[in-house]
């Protein structure tokens, strides 16, 4: 039996949930801080901003595009394995939904284009 009676691995998806939630966290606070420090750093040591400010734009959205798909996947986790309500399940449709928006609209953001159009490229090696 899975769940055995000490409820073992209800625990363990509890703390393995919280443990990505909290990595989702630390993924967006540390690309965020880092893709800022990189900017600042070039910016202020080349003196010249509109040239970093693409690869600073880049690098923060996807910082958080990683740090939601972890977000989110602690979230199915805990919804599947310890409220599986209709309430719950909404409010988990809700969120995946927002997040499939957010990629979508910081895929264009990044990219240029969206994902299921990527240019052909260049150099097939």
């Amino acid at each position: 039996m899975i769940y055995g009676t000490d409820g073992t691995f209800k625990a363990g998806m509890y703390y393995a949930a919280a443990a990505l939630e909290i990595l989702g966290v630390i993924v967006i606070c540390t690309g965020v801080l880092v893709t800022t420090c990189l900017f600042l750093y070039r910016s202020w040591k080349h003196r010249e901003v509109n040239r970093f400010y693409i690869k600073y734009r880049r690098g923060t959205g996807k910082a958080i595009l990683l740090g939601l798909e972890l977000l989110v996947a602690g979230d199915i986790i805990m919804t599947t394995t310890h409220s599986f309500e209709l309430k719950s399940l909404l409010i988990l449709g809700l969120l995946v939904l927002i997040r499939t928006f957010l990629s979508f609209a910081l895929e264009i953001e990044i990219n240029g284009h969206l994902p299921w159009k990527r240019p052909p490229e260049d150099d097939m090696e």
